[in-house]
């Protein structure tokens, strides 16, 4: 790739593979694109991850699904990543994209899930794109977190003290977007005018926080991942934009 795509200060990546052979692949190769990238870590299984996370400073963690701990171990150190580093931002790495690893992996708090049949320049695009808090996906991808999201619970949106952020109807319109509906779909069910169903969706945005409805509909699914009871504090700190290797879709 000769043309940088992120200029400035190199994004500091951790690796883990489930072989030493894959993580000096990956290493190597994003060494040698020209990119400003550096790797700053690299590792096989839990505790060499823990270790080399807590002495290093990494902007974004690269972790496959599978660690040398066994198969979708990569899911639970997203989780824990989570946890112990909040302002880190994790891509997990799955050799095909399948819905339930999909789904799990963004539940666990991934910004981003890369398939291994993507490019090597399209890993690039995905470490800048979580470096600058956006979320990576497919549509096909999204299609998976759209059933998910359909098939569970509903509870409230509300923030950190319990005061619900939107109003019923709102929340009720909100629900219907996560679900996949379109606005004419939600004028139907809701027996509202097209115009004013967007009118709804422009006072969530602000409301919220997020600027087109994919980003309301993962917003809501983050937000279930991290609080069953969907407990937020009404705008992200870093406010996520969407990037889709294949598609887009706004209001």
């Amino acid at each position: 790739m000769g043309k940088h795509l992120r200029p400035g200060k190199p994004v500091r990546v951790f690796i883990a593979d489930s072989s030493a052979l894959e993580c000096q692949l990956m290493v190597r190769a994003l060494q040698q694109s020209g990119e400003p990238i550096r790797v700053v870590g690299c590792a096989t299984e839990s505790v060499q991850i823990a270790r080399e996370l807590s002495k290093n400073f990494v902007d974004v963690a690269v972790i496959s699904a599978d660690l040398r701990d066994g198969r979708s171990f990569g899911i639970q150190i997203v989780r824990e990543i989570r946890v112990s580093y909040p302002h880190l931002h994790t891509i997990l790495l799955v050799d095909a994209p399948e819905g339930p690893m999909v789904v799990e992996g963004f539940r666990a708090g991934a910004d981003g899930v890369f398939s291994r049949f993507e490019t090597f320049e399209m890993l690039c695009k995905c470490i800048y794109a979580v470096h600058k808090g956006q979320i990576w996906a497919s549509s096909e991808e999204l299609r998976f977190i759209i059933e998910a999201m359909a098939q569970g619970e509903k509870p409230a949106i509300k923030n950190a003290n319990g005061a619900r952020l939107l109003t019923k109807r709102e929340e009720e319109l909100a629900q219907l977007v996560a679900e996949g509906l379109t606005n004419r779909d939600i004028s139907r069910q809701l027996t509202l005018k097209e115009h004013t169903v967007r009118n709804y969706l422009f006072r969530i945005f602000n409301k919220l926080g997020t600027s087109n409805r994919l980003e309301l509909a993962l917003y809501v699914l983050k937000r279930r991942a991290e609080d069953p009871g969907l407990v937020v504090d009404g705008h992200l700190p870093s406010r996520p934009a969407l990037t889709l290797n294949s598609t887009k879709a706004n209001l």
